[in-house]
C-alpha cells in the first residue's frame, strides 16, 4: 500500500512539473501583453453595447441621400460636442482610482470619492443632454412614417438591452478549477473546547 501511494505521489509530481515547464515555455515563446483591468465585474466582463448596423438602420428607415448627409452632419456635430465631456468623464474615473490607491485615511478617501462621483454624475448628465439634443435634431429630419419606424427600432433595442442585462444579472460566475486533485489532504485543525467549570 505504501509503495502504491509513493508511486502515485511521484507520478503526480512528475506530471505537475511537466505541465508547469510546458506552460512557462509557451509563455516564453508567445509573450502576450497583459491588459490591466481596474475593476472586474464579479468575474465576468461586460460586453460592449450592441450598436445598430448603420446600413441596416438607414435601410429600415428608408433614408434619402439628403437625409443621410444631414444625419452625418448632426452626428459629427454631436461627436465634437460630446468628445470633451467624455474625456472629462475618463479623467474623473482615473482620479477615483488614484484616490483609492492613495495613502489618505479611509475617511478622507471616502469624502473625496463622494465629491468626485457627484462631479462624474453631472458630466454624465451633460453627455446625456447632448445625446438627447442630437436625437431630437435627427428626428427633425424624418418623415412621420420614418419616426414610427424609429420608435419600433428603439423599442426593439430596449427589449434586447433588458433581456441581455437580465441574463448577466443572474449569471453565476464559474467555479475556479481545483488544482489539488490527487494531492493528499491536510488533516483539519481541531480547536480544543474549553472545559466547563
Amino acid at each position: 500500500m505504501k509503495k502504491l501511494l509513493l508511486l502515485t505521489a511521484i507520478l503526480a509530481l512528475t506530471l505537475c512539473s511537466q505541465t508547469c515547464s510546458q506552460a512557462t515555455e509557451n509563455k516564453a515563446e508567445n509573450p502576450l501583453p497583459q491588459k490591466q483591468f481596474t475593476k472586474p465585474c464579479h468575474g465576468q466582463f461586460h460586453k460592449p453595447p450592441m450598436r445598430p448596423d448603420k446600413a441596416n438602420f438607414e435601410k429600415r428607415l428608408k433614408l434619402t441621400e439628403e437625409q443621410k448627409l444631414k444625419a452625418k452632419e448632426i452626428h459629427q456635430r454631436g461627436f465634437e460636442e460630446i468628445k470633451p465631456i467624455m474625456e472629462k468623464i475618463k479623467l474623473k474615473h482615473e482620479e477615483i482610482e488614484s484616490v483609492k490607491r492613495s495613502s489618505l485615511t479611509p475617511e478622507a478617501q471616502a469624502e473625496k470619492i463622494v465629491q468626485l462621483r457627484k462631479e462624474l454624475k453631472e458630466l454624465k448628465t451633460q453627455a446625456r443632454g447632448v445625446q438627447m439634443k442630437n436625437m431630437k435634431e435627427f428626428e427633425g429630419i424624418l418623415t412621420d412614417k420614418q419616426k414610427k419606424e424609429l420608435k419600433k427600432i428603439k423599442e426593439e433595442g430596449r427589449k434586447n438591452f433588458e433581456r441581455n442585462h437580465k441574463k448577466q444579472m443572474f449569471k453565476v460566475p464559474p467555479m475556479p478549477p481545483k488544482h489539488n486533485v490527487g494531492c493528499p489532504k491536510e488533516p483539519p485543525v481541531v480547536k480544543p473546547v474549553p472545559a466547563e467549570k
